[in-house]
């Protein structure tokens, strides 16, 4: 770690420029600046099979950057905090790694007068998943699962709604959504909405569901909670930090457990649900968490200041 010789701190709150710790070295050694950056996941190292060609290696590289030349760190979650753990052993962040969840703008919670005009007007019950469309989000759980619902109810069956670009890896998710007579006009895919169309699709939904493998934090579950949309996720540890009590947890390979708790949840209304107190809300509010994340900077150089460069 580069000598601190005031308050200056280089803060990085994205992955981007880890790969290249020279230009990022130089800057702290001519400015005598400490660095600061967000670690936002380990999926890359922790599900190599999850990510594209490459990427374990640049994560690897990534994390190895912030070993060595961070003053402190900052994650969404503690479930990050311990999967960062053996990265930071005896390295000066070692004892400053920080957790500060995302924030969401609250106020979209208030947005309910801009309907999503390309869905269909018939007064089927539908479900949304939120999420880049990729191996790891685990699209083909629902998928499976709805090709049997319309194949057994018909018109019937809910819709699913997903919203998310398509990413990577994802040719067989794609396959079933393009080739399968089932899902057409059963399963809706939206990459292009805007934030308050999106949270007018979780107000009128009969919920979210999230059977994605693995997640640094999960921003959709904390959006269904402002909105009090009920919530089906999987049983990980992070999904249980952010979301406590609040939603339903399963395993993201139980298929009929999923399929149990969708025809529960088709049962209640999506009117008149009430959104989670507002007290613990506030965790989520994202001027409160950017000042938090500024304040771990100001706590950063403040020990730095007083115990040295190599103090941990």
């Amino acid at each position: 770690m580069s000598r601190h010789q005031g308050d200056s701190i280089y803060l990085l709150v994205s992955h981007h420029h880890l790969t290249r710790p020279g230009p990022i070295e130089k800057f702290l050694s001519h400015h005598g600046s400490l660095f600061v950056p967000m670690v936002h996941d380990l999926i890359p190292l922790e599900f190599p099979e999850y990510a594209r060609p490459g990427e374990p290696q640049r994560h690897a590289r990534r994390m190895a950057t912030v070993a060595r030349l961070a003053a402190s760190v900052i994650v969404p979650a503690r479930a990050v905090a311990h999967s960062l753990a053996p990265y930071m052993k005896n390295r000066p962040a070692e004892n400053h790694v920080h957790v500060v969840p995302h924030g969401l703008h609250l106020q979209l919670s208030s947005l309910s007068d801009a309907p999503v005009s390309r869905l269909p007007d018939d007064g089927r019950p539908y479900f949304v998943y939120l999420g880049t469309i990729e191996p790891r989000k685990n699209h083909l759980l629902l998928l499976n699962l709805w090709r049997a619902m319309v194949e057994e109810k018909g018109g019937a069956a809910p819709r699913l709604i997903l919203v998310g670009r398509r990413g990577w890896e994802n040719e067989n998710i794609l396959d079933m959504l393009e080739r399968c007579p089932a899902l057409q006009g059963n399963v809706l895919e939206y990459n292009d909405l805007s934030d308050p169309e999106v949270v007018s699709l979780l107000q009128g939904s009969q919920g979210l569901l999230f059977p994605s493998f693995s997640e640094g934090f999960g921003l959709p579950l904390v959006e269904a909670m402002v909105l009090g949309t009920p919530v089906v996720c999987s049983d990980i540890p992070v999904f249980h930090e952010v979301a406590g009590e609040y939603a339903i947890y399963l395993d993201p390979t139980d298929g009929p457990a999923w399929r149990r708790a969708i025809d529960a949840l088709l049962e209640k209304m999506p009117q008149g649900r009430a959104a989670v107190e507002a007290a613990g809300m506030n965790l989520f509010n994202w001027p409160r968490q950017v000042a938090a994340g500024i304040a771990v900077a100001d706590e950063t150089a403040a020990f730095f200041r007083s115990n040295g460069p190599r103090a941990s």
